[in-house]
């Protein structure tokens, strides 16, 4: 199955087929005696599939009750040593015991979760006899736990499941609690597992991998390095910016995508100046929450595609080299679509009104790097470590990539390796 039709997105393959164009000339029809084809000529059909969300500052005193209510008994939490240290651990397990439940917990994650690590995950899970599995963490950590329930529910290897619904048994029910603002794998119907036999990152897409409950403290992103803070702030911001382009964008994502980027431009420095400010960390936390419900719905493109495959190379910080690589893609991407990039440019506080749209697209490029300097971000690729010599078989593993079948503009290995080499 093709990932637009996993989305079940009519058209969704014409960047310039708009949901609005012919709103004010159309009827709704009626019942049907027979096929239902009529009725799916008259409109696009999409999904949206989200989590139940638990918001707000404190909401981690709900865990235990939302890890009882999905049939917990030893619940197994998914973590890593950054959220052990910094205390969160014990006032989750805390929040678990109090509602009668014995948890288990398991911190063996490290950033861009190997497979063997999910594999030992997996094997811990079993031993314990758990059930509900909790991930407590950003977004290496969730992405895990993801993957110990994969396993947990359909066997084999985590590898195994690259591509789109390759999951096809149930997983055991999942609570998300997200420690940073911008994986949105919490909300997310992503998985990303590093192959550490061919040093490439592997996605998986199912909408298996939906947690069924997401539970968005605020009090948790307090305790973020900075450079963490930084680079999942640009990685929400791109989720926004590369679902709202997305070949399979709606109207339902659209909203979401539109608002994230105006809460993270305008609040993303001020929590790098000012960690515990109340409102920026807020509205960071639902940048996050809405730039996940729009990418997991509409997809992404060529930032996310082109970021999976230096991760996997260098074990590099996702959000940090999607920050570099962003400006880059929006540049390329805007030459085939400018006019979508016309909103965006409004939602992150740019002049728009009488701007020409490749005007705007490449104000929006510069304000993305202006950004990336601000909280500290390299200017290139180089200084991550990628090399010239690095950049044919990352152009041609970034086309494998599942983000690429909704970049809204084609792309070739050509195209790939001038887009790295630019980003260099």
């Amino acid at each position: 199955m093709s990932l637009t039709s996993h989305l079940m997105v009519a058209g969704g393959n014409d960047p310039s087929a708009e949901w609005s164009r012919d709103e004010g000339h159309c009827e709704l029809l009626g019942p049907q005696r027979t096929s239902t084809q009529a009725v799916r000529q008259s409109a696009r059909l999409t999904k949206f599939h989200v989590p139940e969300v638990v918001f707000g500052p404190g909401s981690l005193t709900e865990l235990g009750h939302c890890a009882l209510r999905l049939g917990g008994r030893r619940p197994f939490l998914v973590t890593d040593a950054g959220l052990m240290e910094a205390g969160w651990v014990d006032e989750a397990v805390g929040h678990l015991r109090r509602a009668g439940l014995r948890p288990v917990v398991w911190g063996d994650v490290t950033p861009n979760p190997k497979d063997h690590e999910v594999q030992a995950g997996f094997e811990r899970y079993a031993a314990s006899g758990c059930d509900v599995i909790v991930g407590v963490g950003g977004g290496s950590v969730i992405d895990a736990a993801k993957g110990v329930a994969i396993l947990s529910g359909n066997g084999g290897h985590v590898l195994d499941y690259e591509g789109v619904d390759q999951v096809v048994q149930p997983i055991p029910p999942t609570v998300m609690v997200p420690s940073t603002s911008g994986s949105g794998a919490d909300v997310s119907q992503f998985a990303v597992i590093t192959d550490t036999t061919e040093h490439v990152k592997i996605t998986i897409v199912s909408r298996t991998l939906v947690p069924e409950i997401s539970v968005i403290d605020p009090r948790l992103l307090t305790t973020m390095p900075d450079w963490l803070n930084a680079a999942t702030g640009l990685d929400a911001l791109t989720h926004a910016i590369e679902a709202f382009v997305s070949r399979a964008h709606n109207p339902l994502t659209d909203n979401h995508a539109l608002h994230a980027v105006e809460l993270i431009t305008a609040n993303l420095v001020r929590t790098q100046v000012a960690p515990r400010d109340f409102g920026a960390r807020l509205a960071m936390a639902q940048a996050a929450l809405e730039a996940g419900m729009a990418f997991t719905n509409a997809i992404l493109g060529a930032t996310h595609a082109m970021s999976h495959q230096v991760g996997g190379l260098l074990d590099a910080p996702h959000g940090v080299v999607n920050g570099v690589l962003l400006p880059h893609v929006i540049r390329f991407n805007a030459e085939a679509w400018p006019e979508r990039f016309v909103a965006l440019g409004a939602a992150a506080g740019l002049p728009v009104s009488g701007v020409p749209a490749r005007e705007v697209a490449e104000q929006l490029a510069d304000l993305v790097r202006a950004l990336a300097d601000d909280v500290g971000v390299p200017k290139g690729l180089a200084s991550l470590g990628v090399a010239e010599r690095d950049v044919p078989v990352l152009a041609r593993t970034t086309l494998k990539d599942a983000c690429m079948a909704t970049n809204p503009r084609d792309v070739d290995v050509r195209d790939m390796e001038t887009l790295f080499r630019e980003a260099l």
